[in-house]
Protein backbone atom coordinates (compact mmCIF):
# COMPACT_ATOMS: atom_id res chain seq x y z
CA UNK A 1 0.00 0.00 0.00
CA UNK A 2 1.10 3.57 -0.66
CA UNK A 3 2.25 5.56 2.33
CA UNK A 4 2.91 9.23 2.85
CA UNK A 5 6.62 9.98 2.63
CA UNK A 6 8.94 12.87 3.33
CA UNK A 7 11.30 14.11 0.66
CA UNK A 8 14.96 14.81 1.49
CA UNK A 9 13.99 18.47 1.82
CA UNK A 10 11.50 17.49 4.56
CA UNK A 11 8.39 18.17 2.45
CA UNK A 12 5.42 15.87 2.89
CA UNK A 13 4.57 13.85 -0.22
CA UNK A 14 1.21 12.11 -0.39
CA UNK A 15 0.55 9.29 -2.84
CA UNK A 16 -2.15 9.77 -5.46
CA UNK A 17 -4.93 7.49 -4.29
CA UNK A 18 -7.31 8.42 -7.08
CA UNK A 19 -9.61 10.40 -4.80
CA UNK A 20 -12.96 11.41 -6.22
CA UNK A 21 -12.30 14.82 -4.67
CA UNK A 22 -8.91 16.18 -5.71
CA UNK A 23 -6.83 17.82 -2.99
CA UNK A 24 -8.82 16.03 -0.29
CA UNK A 25 -7.62 13.39 2.15
CA UNK A 26 -9.62 11.02 4.35
CA UNK A 27 -7.92 10.20 7.64
CA UNK A 28 -8.83 7.89 10.49
CA UNK A 29 -9.55 10.04 13.52
CA UNK A 30 -11.35 9.57 16.82
CA UNK A 31 -14.88 10.97 16.82
CA UNK A 32 -14.16 13.39 19.68
CA UNK A 33 -10.96 14.64 18.02
CA UNK A 34 -12.80 14.95 14.71
CA UNK A 35 -15.45 17.19 16.27
CA UNK A 36 -12.78 19.45 17.79
CA UNK A 37 -10.93 19.74 14.46
CA UNK A 38 -14.12 20.63 12.58
CA UNK A 39 -15.15 23.19 15.19
CA UNK A 40 -11.67 24.73 15.28
CA UNK A 41 -11.03 24.89 11.51
CA UNK A 42 -14.15 24.11 9.43
CA UNK A 43 -12.46 25.54 6.32
CA UNK A 44 -9.83 22.77 6.60
CA UNK A 45 -11.58 19.79 8.25
CA UNK A 46 -15.04 18.62 7.38
CA UNK A 47 -17.35 15.63 7.14
CA UNK A 48 -19.97 14.41 4.69
CA UNK A 49 -23.01 12.32 5.50
CA UNK A 50 -21.33 9.29 3.95
CA UNK A 51 -18.45 9.37 6.48
CA UNK A 52 -20.45 10.50 9.53
CA UNK A 53 -20.73 7.02 11.10
CA UNK A 54 -17.02 6.23 10.67
CA UNK A 55 -14.06 7.43 12.78
CA UNK A 56 -12.75 9.57 9.90
CA UNK A 57 -12.21 13.20 9.02
CA UNK A 58 -11.83 14.80 5.59
CA UNK A 59 -9.02 17.30 5.08
CA UNK A 60 -8.78 20.03 2.43
CA UNK A 61 -5.06 19.70 1.69
CA UNK A 62 -4.45 23.22 0.30
CA UNK A 63 -5.67 24.65 3.62
CA UNK A 64 -3.96 22.14 5.92
CA UNK A 65 -1.14 23.16 8.23
CA UNK A 66 1.78 20.83 7.47
CA UNK A 67 2.67 20.22 11.15
CA UNK A 68 -0.94 19.35 11.98
CA UNK A 69 -1.19 17.14 8.92
CA UNK A 70 1.92 15.24 10.00
CA UNK A 71 0.38 14.68 13.43
CA UNK A 72 -2.95 13.56 11.97
CA UNK A 73 -1.21 11.16 9.57
CA UNK A 74 0.78 9.67 12.46
CA UNK A 75 -2.35 9.34 14.59
CA UNK A 76 -4.26 7.79 11.70
CA UNK A 77 -1.47 5.30 11.06
CA UNK A 78 -1.31 4.34 14.76
CA UNK A 79 -5.08 3.80 14.89
CA UNK A 80 -5.01 1.71 11.73
CA UNK A 81 -1.97 -0.36 12.68
CA UNK A 82 -3.37 -1.03 16.16
CA UNK A 83 -6.40 -2.68 14.55
CA UNK A 84 -4.24 -4.94 12.38
CA UNK A 85 -1.66 -5.92 15.00
CA UNK A 86 -1.98 -9.37 16.54
CA UNK A 87 -2.58 -9.31 20.28
CA UNK A 88 0.43 -9.92 22.48
CA UNK A 89 0.44 -13.02 24.56
CA UNK A 90 1.23 -16.66 24.08
CA UNK A 91 3.23 -17.74 21.12
CA UNK A 92 1.55 -20.13 18.78
CA UNK A 93 0.83 -23.40 20.56
CA UNK A 94 3.01 -26.34 19.60
CA UNK A 95 1.81 -28.77 16.98
CA UNK A 96 -0.68 -31.15 18.66
CA UNK A 97 1.03 -34.25 17.29
CA UNK A 98 4.53 -33.25 18.32
CA UNK A 99 5.75 -33.50 21.88
CA UNK A 100 8.62 -31.88 23.70
CA UNK A 101 9.72 -35.19 25.25
CA UNK A 102 13.19 -36.44 24.55
CA UNK A 103 13.71 -39.84 22.92
CA UNK A 104 14.46 -41.46 26.25
CA UNK A 105 11.11 -40.27 27.70
CA UNK A 106 9.04 -41.80 24.91
CA UNK A 107 7.35 -45.16 25.42
CA UNK A 108 8.84 -48.16 23.63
Amino acid sequence: PSRPTYSPAGRLQLPDLGSAEPDRLVLRCGVDDRQLLIEDAPETYYLTDYYRSYPLVLVRLPRANEAMLRELLSQSWRMTSAKTRKPAGRLRSPHPLKTNRSRSDQPR
